[in-house]
């Protein structure tokens, strides 16, 4: 039997550099912050050497939560403009990352967390969220529509 090849929608390309953009917001700010860089934790995230510390005391769970969160979204938007129906998997992965990420921040990190940063990451994070959600979806319903192979 075999499977009908969709032509790739005009707005998959759309939404899949876009995602891919956005991704490497993140991408880079992990890479920098892991390398520990000076010039972008102090000049470009103009963090104080007490953020910074913040940064470099996460339990190795959330440094997994972490990583898992920023490559498995990116992976996701990559996988997405190669019509691969894996990119589902990615961003579900990369959803278990954030998930990790935003429980050891907002909930049992809470109050050092909020009083090094204030509420701005806090705001920040929804709406990681609701792009991270909006790109699973998608892709989801591109995998159901025969469009992600």
């Amino acid at each position: 039997m075999m499977t009908e090849v969709r032509k790739t929608p005009w707005h998959l390309w759309v939404v899949g550099i876009l995602g891919l953009l956005w991704n490497l917001i993140a991408v880079t700010d992990y890479t920098f912050a892991k390398m520990k860089s000076d010039w972008y934790m102090k000049e470009v995230g103009q963090f104080t050497a007490e953020q910074i510390a913040w940064f470099g005391n996460f339990p190795f769970w959330a440094n997994v939560g972490w990583a898992l969160g920023v490559w498995g979204s990116f992976l996701g938007a990559l996988l997405l403009l190669m019509r691969s129906r894996h990119a589902v998997s990615a961003f579900i992965v990369s959803a278990a990352g954030l998930l990790t990420m935003t429980i050891y921040q907002f909930v049992l990190k809470k109050d050092e967390f909020m009083g090094l940063f204030g509420p701005g990451p806090m705001y920040f994070t929804i709406v990681i969220w609701v792009i991270l959600i909006a790109l699973y979806l998608y892709a989801r319903r591109q995998a159901a529509a025969g469009v992600l192979r």
